[in-house]
C-alpha cells in the first residue's frame, strides 16, 4: 500500500520534472560578466533552477521588481526573520531567477522570500540567474515552485490555477499536467473561487481549510454558505460535523399541507373527549372500523403524564 509520505515524494518529483522542463539543471559562473559573478553550491536534484549556459550573477536588489505572477499572498514574518538570520550567517545558498524587463531592470520569477529576507539581513545584492521567459513561463514557474515547496494555502492555489486558465487559456488538464496535479484536483481548487468573498477570506486567513470549503460548496442554498461557515469556525466544527450540518440543511423534513380531513361526527367527538382527558392533541384515523389513535405531546413531561395515565398510575 502506498503511504502518504510516498505519495508526497511522488508529487514533489512530478513538480520537479515540471520545473525542470522550464529550468534544466547545471548552473555555471560566467567570468568577466558586467555584474560581479559568484559561485554557489550545487543545488538539490529535485529543484533544478538553471541551464548549463546560464550564468549566476550578483544583482543589486534595488534593480529587481516584484513578481507580477506571485501566487503567494501572505508571508510569515517569523519565517522571514529566521531566513534573514540564516542569510547573515551563511549567505544566500540558492540563487533567485529573474528575467529582463523592458525598462532595463529585472522582474523576479523565483525567490521572493529570499529577496525579502536578504533586505531584512541588510544585503544589497543577491545571486541571480537571468533568464529569457515569456509571461506564461514565468507564471508557471512561480506556481510550480510554490507548490513544490508547499507554500500556498488552498485559496492561493485556486487563484494561481485560475490565472493560468484566464490569462493563458490553459485547460484544467493542461494546468494539471504542467503543475503535477490531477485535472480533478485543479477543478476542485478552482471551485473554491465560487465561495462568497467573506468565506474566501476565512480560507486566506487559515481559519478554514480546503476540506471544510468543499463541504460548504455542497450547500444547495448558496445564501447559507457564509452563515454556516461562521458557525463552523465559532463552533470549531470538525469536517464530519460540518458535513452533518450541510446534509441536514440540504434535506429538511418535507412540509406538506395536510389534506382536508373528512371526519365522522362520532370520531370527532371521541377525539375531543380524549384530548380533554389526556391534555394533549389527539387524532383518530378510522377506516371502516380499523385505524389508529395518534397522541401528540409537546414536552417530555406531557409524555410521562400520558404514559402514566394509560398505565393507570395517574
Amino acid at each position: 500500500m502506498t503511504t502518504t509520505a510516498e505519495k508526497l515524494i511522488d508529487k514533489r518529483r512530478a513538480l520537479g520534472r515540471g520545473l525542470d522542463s522550464l529550468l534544466p539543471s547545471g548552473p555555471r559562473v560566467v567570468a568577466g560578466a558586467a555584474v560581479a559573478a559568484v559561485v554557489v553550491p550545487t543545488l538539490p536534484q529535485d529543484m533544478p533552477i538553471a541551464r548549463p549556459e546560464d550564468a549566476i550573477l550578483r544583482l543589486p536588489l534595488d534593480q529587481i521588481d516584484e513578481n507580477p505572477y506571485q501566487t503567494r499572498l501572505q508571508f510569515n514574518d517569523q519565517a522571514l526573520q529566521e531566513l534573514a538570520e540564516s542569510i547573515r550567517s551563511n549567505g544566500i545558498v540558492q540563487p533567485i531567477v529573474v528575467r529582463p524587463s523592458s525598462n532595463g531592470r529585472f522582474a523576479l520569477i523565483l525567490g521572493e522570500r529570499r529577496c525579502r529576507a536578504a533586505k531584512l539581513a541588510g544585503e544589497t545584492t543577491v545571486p541571480a540567474i537571468v533568464r529569457q521567459a515569456s509571461n506564461e513561463q514565468a507564471a508557471e514557474m512561480t506556481i510550480v515552485e510554490n507548490l513544490q515547496r508547499q507554500d500556498l494555502n488552498c485559496l492561493e492555489q485556486a487563484k494561481a490555477f485560475s490565472r493560468l486558465s484566464r490569462e493563458f487559456g490553459l485547460t484544467q488538464e493542461q494546468i494539471g499536467h504542467r503543475t503535477g496535479c490531477s485535472r480533478e484536483s485543479v477543478a476542485n481548487y478552482m471551485r473554491l473561487l465560487k465561495l462568497p468573498e467573506e468565506v474566501q477570506q476565512y480560507l486566506g486567513n487559515g481559519e478554514m481549510g480546503f476540506s471544510e470549503a468543499r463541504v460548504l460548496l455542497q450547500l444547495i442554498d448558496p445564501q447559507l454558505i457564509p452563515v454556516v461557515a461562521k458557525q463552523a469556525i465559532d463552533g470549531k466544527m470538525s469536517v464530519a460535523q460540518l458535513a452533518a450540518v450541510v446534509d441536514r440543511l440540504n434535506s429538511p423534513e418535507e412540509k406538506v399541507d395536510p389534506p382536508v380531513r373528512v371526519v365522522d361526527p362520532n370520531v370527532r367527538a371521541a377525539e375531543s373527549e380524549l384530548a380533554q382527558l389526556l391534555g394533549c392533541k389527539v387524532r383518530i384515523n378510522d377506516r371502516k372500523g380499523k385505524g389508529k389513535i395518534v397522541i401528540e405531546y409537546s414536552t417530555l413531561d406531557d409524555f410521562d403524564r400520558v404514559l402514566e395515565m394509560l398505565k393507570g398510575e395517574a
